[in-house]
């Protein structure tokens, strides 16, 4: 049976996972509860699933109106929802920020909007940036070093990183985009968990006119992946291009309704980063008193590392709990945040 669970998430276009053949059809991503529940038929229900950066506080937004369903997306509430995000993110210009059905949509745009030959990726991290260059036929090089990135036509910084939350100072992302800038090539900043770092650890408030593309998630903040909502920031001229390419009515009228409501409101994400640091600690203190050793993280996951990981993958999920490991990281485990005490005693009684 083939397993996306075992998938590298870290690795290249062609990573495979141990034992188990990766296919097109077969992306490798946490949350996948119908492959668990084949790997696991004797586990307890409900699943409670950590594999997945997701925050399990999510925002409690007012039904969208019955028009949102029944009719085409209205072009001006999406430049509104464009301009929503905007401010909540700390961009003058509205023009220069799309909106887009996750920001997985982009990722698998970009290649076929931005020619390049060589590209390389910043460390160990998320997958799906290079199995997107790949499918074009372009050259993906992981790097440990920032300065290496210079070689490369198109270089891609996943910051906070996925899945260890290494962040690089807005300084050096600013000074690496200005280069690539003056070169005429671009860098490409994913910032998916960045909502919880604050404005500045973001290139966002600094574009355009530096050469650089950064990419927002909605649905990992909010804690509402299922709206499918995400946005590039860009200069004018290239949001436009992507724009066009995501066509007429990108993003449904109940994610417009629901985005557009919930990145206006500041103060529900503010109070909530600090209910999120709180459950990260307790998390912390529930993995160390297992013997994990925490190896990082952000305000929506925690990286842990131990000898047994594999071992205790699998002891969890025979428990119902899902977590995300990587094929080549053998001792690492990811964890999602816990919400609530019933979900961190659950964890807890599982692990030690």
């Amino acid at each position: 049976m083939r397993n996306e669970l075992f998938l590298d998430e870290g690795a290249g276009a062609e990573s495979v996972g141990r034992g188990f053949e990766q296919t097109e059809a077969e992306p490798a991503h946490g949350g996948d509860l119908s492959t668990a529940r084949q790997i696991f038929p004797a586990a307890p229900e409900p699943w409670l699933d950590l594999s997945t950066g997701v925050n399990p506080h999510c925002y409690p937004f007012r039904a969208p109106p019955s028009e949102s369903f029944t009719r085409l997306p209205d072009p001006r509430a999406l430049a509104g929802l464009e301009g929503a995000a905007a401010a909540a993110y700390g961009v003058e210009e509205a023009a220069s920020v799309v909106a887009a059905p996750g920001t997985q949509a982009i990722i698998n745009w970009l290649p076929h909007l931005l020619p390049a030959q060589r590209v390389g990726l910043l460390g160990f991290t998320y997958f799906e940036h290079a199995r997107a260059w790949g499918r074009v036929g372009a050259q993906t090089s992981v790097v440990e070093d920032i300065d290496a990135l210079e070689k490369f036509d198109v270089a891609i910084i996943v910051n906070p990183n996925n899945p260890d939350g290494r962040l690089v100072s807005i300084n050096r992302l600013r000074d690496l985009a200005d280069r690539f800038y003056r070169s005429g090539r671009l860098l490409i900043v994913d910032e998916a968990f960045g909502d919880f770092q604050g404005p500045s650890a973001s290139l966002a408030p600094h574009l355009p006119p530096s050469g650089a593309v950064v990419l927002r998630s909605f649905g990992k903040a909010f804690g509402l992946p299922g709206v499918r909502l995400g946005f590039a920031v860009a200069a004018p001229e290239f949001a436009a291009k992507l724009r066009a390419a995501l066509g007429c009515w990108p993003v449904s009228g109940a994610a417009v309704a629901i985005g557009t409501q919930a990145l206006g409101d500041a103060s529900w994400l503010g109070e909530t980063r600090r209910t999120l640091e709180v459950d990260a600690e307790k998390l912390d203190a529930i993995l160390i008193e297992a013997g994990l050793t925490l190896a990082g993280g952000t305000a929506l996951f925690r990286l842990a590392e131990a000898g047994d990981a594999q071992y205790c993958f699998s002891r969890l999920g025979e428990a119902g709990i899902l977590t995300r490991r990587f094929a080549e990281r053998p001792h690492w485990l990811r964890f999602a945040i816990p919400g609530s005490e019933a979900d961190r005693a659950r964890l807890r009684s599982a692990l030690i």
